[in-house]
C-alpha cells in the first residue's frame, strides 16, 4: 500500500512486469518518474493508479479519469522527478479544460476525513467509533429503531465533517445528549441520560420476564439482552431441569409435571367438584413456590457480583420481587408477555412444531384450554402485583414496551445532570442550545474539552 503524495488516496502497486532480454528491452519497466513531498520529506514513484482513484474521489467519471490519468503519465514520462504540488498543478490545469469547477475545486481541496473515529472510555482503553453500538446504546436508553439509526448517523457525519479523530466517552454521550435534546425533545434526552447515569453506576439490574407456553419469553429475553447488553440470562426451565435431576419423580411429583398440568399431581381429594382454573392455578403456585428458592440464588449472587441479569420463564413470578432484602441497591423490574389473542397463541404453539420438533407441538395444542387458564391466571397475578403487562402481538414494539419500562423504572433512581453524568464542564454550552444548533458547537465542544480527564 502507498500513500499518494499529491493526495489521500491509498492503492495497492502492481506488480512490475518483467520482460524478457531478447525483447529488446532489459530487465523490468521502470517506474522513473517520482513525485517528492518536499514539505513530508517523502518520494515517491509516480502511479496512474493511485491519480485515477483521486480523480473518481474528486467525482470525475472513471473513463475521464483514466484518460487524464494515462495523459499526465505520458508527459512525464521523460521527467526524472516532480514536486507534489507542481504535479497537483499541472493536473488541476488539464483539468481546466475538460471538467466543471466543482471537480476542480474537490482536487485542489480534497474533503480529509479521519478513517477511524477513537473512543477513548473511561477506563482509559481506546476502540474505533461503533455505529451498531451507539445506535444499540440510544435503543437501550427508550430511542426507537429507526430514530436511533438517524441519531447515529447525524453524530458520526458531524464529527467526521469536523475532522474529530479522538474523542472520549463523556464528550459523546455529551454530544448525544445535546442532539436528542434538539432533534427528538426534552423527554428523548432526558431518558438517554438517566439510562448513561445508570451505567455509569454499577448497580445491577435484575429484569424478570414471565409468561404462559407460546408467549415469547426466549426469544425476547434474547433481544433484550443484546439491546440493553445484559450478557448474564437464566432460564427458569432450565433451573427446574437441574432439580429434576436431584430430585426423583416418585419423591416429589409436581416437579416433573409442566407448569400447566401441574394440579394433577396436588393430593386434592374432591377434585372433580373443583373448578379447572383454579385447580391450575394451585399447581402452578406449589411448583413456582419449589423454583423460588433457585431463583432467589441466582438473583443475590447477580446482586453480589453487581451484573446485571435477566431470568426468564412462566417461573419468574412477580412475588420475586421481594427475595431479596429491602436495602439491597439492585434495580428490579418485572413484566409479563402476553398473546391475547387465542388464535394468535395456538398459531405459535404450532410453529414450535415445525421449528423444533422436540417441543411436541400437538402435546402443546391437546392442553391449549391449560395453557390459556394459566396465561390468565398470571395477568392476573401480574394485575395484583401492579407489574407491567406486555403485549407480544408485535416482536419490535413489545422490545420496546420493555426498553420503557425499564428506563421509566431507571428514572425514580437517577436524576443527575449532564454536567454530573459526563463529568464535564458544560454550563456554558447548555445556556447557547436555544440559540445555537448542536453541529455548530461540535468543533468548539471538542477543542475545549480535548484535555478532560474523564
Amino acid at each position: 500500500m502507498l500513500t499518494c503524495v499529491a493526495c489521500t488516496a491509498t492503492i495497492i502497486i502492481e506488480t512490475p512486469v518483467f520482460i524478457r532480454k531478447d525483447s529488446g528491452v532489459i530487465g523490468n519497466t521502470c517506474l522513473k518518474t517520482f513525485v517528492a513531498n518536499n514539505q513530508e520529506g517523502t518520494r515517491f514513484p509516480f502511479l496512474r493508479g493511485i491519480l485515477i482513484r483521486t480523480l473518481l474521489d474528486a467525482g470525475l467519471s472513471f473513463e475521464d479519469s483514466y484518460s487524464l490519468a494515462t495523459q499526465v503519465r505520458d508527459e512525464l514520462s521523460d521527467t526524472e522527478e516532480i514536486s507534489s504540488d507542481d504535479l497537483k498543478n499541472k493536473v488541476t490545469r488539464m483539468l481546466a479544460d475538460s471538467a466543471d469547477i466543482e471537480i476542480q475545486q474537490h482536487y485542489r481541496m480534497p474533503v480529509v476525513t479521519p478513517s477511524k473515529i477513537l473512543v477513548k472510555s473511561l477506563s482509559g482503553t481506546q476502540s474505533s467509533f461503533s455505529r451498531g453500538r451507539h445506535q444499540r446504546y440510544l435503543q437501550s436508553s427508550g430511542v426507537r429503531q429507526g430514530k436511533a439509526e438517524t441519531i447515529t448517523t447525524k453524530i458520526f457525519d458531524q464529527l467526521l465533517a469536523s475532522g474529530v479523530t479522538n474523542i472520549t466517552t463523556c464528550q459523546l454521550g455529551y454530544l448525544t445528549y445535546l442532539c436528542l435534546r434538539q432533534e427528538s425533545g426534552k423527554n428523548a434526552a432526558r431518558q438517554y441520560l438517566v439510562w448513561s447515569e445508570f451505567q455509569r453506576s454499577a448497580r445491577p439490574l435484575i429484569l424478570m420476564i414471565c409468561g404462559a407456553v407460546g408467549s415469547g419469553k426466549s426469544s425476547i429475553a434474547t433481544e433484550v439482552a443484546y439491546r440493553l447488553e445484559i450478557v448474564r440470562t437464566q432460564s427458569t426451565d432450565m433451573l427446574r431441569e437441574v432439580m429434576r435431576t436431584m430430585i426423583p419423580k416418585k419423591l416429589l411429583p409436581i416437579l416433573h409435571r409442566s407448569s400447566f398440568d401441574a394440579w394433577t399431581t396436588l393430593p386434592v381429594q374432591d377434585i372433580e367438584s373443583r373448578d379447572q382454573a383454579t385447580l391450575i392455578a394451585e399447581g402452578y403456585r406449589s411448583q413456582a413456590e419449589l423454583l423460588a428458592l433457585p431463583c432467589e440464588a441466582v438473583m443475590r449472587r447477580a446482586v453480589r457480583e453487581s451484573v446485571p441479569l435477566i431470568l426468564e420463564g412462566v417461573h419468574s413470578h412477580p412475588d420475586l420481587l421481594h427475595c431479596l432484602p429491602e436495602d439491597t441497591d439492585a434495580i428490579m423490574v418485572h413484566v409479563t408477555l402476553a398473546v391475547m389473542k387465542a388464535g394468535e397463541l395456538k398459531s405459535r404453539l404450532r410453529g414450535r412444531g415445525v421449528e423444533v420438533p422436540h417441543r411436541r407441538a400437538k402435546r402443546y395444542l391437546n392442553k391449549f384450554d391449560a395453557i390459556w387458564a394459566l396465561q390468565s391466571f398470571l395477568l392476573s397475578e401480574a394485575e395484583r402485583c401492579d407489574t407491567q403487562i406486555i403485549p407480544n402481538d408485535d416482536l419490535e414494539a413489545a422490545i420496546y414496551q420493555i426498553t420503557g419500562t425499564v428506563s421509566s423504572e431507571l428514572s425514580r433512581h437517577f436524576s443527575s445532570g449532564p454536567a454530573e453524568v459526563f463529568s464535564i464542564d458544560v454550563a456554558d454550552q447548555d445556556n447557547k442550545l436555544i440559540d445555537c444548533s448542536w453541529r455548530d458547537l461540535v468543533p468548539q465542544f471538542i477543542s475545549t474539552n480535548t484535555d478532560v480527564n474523564p
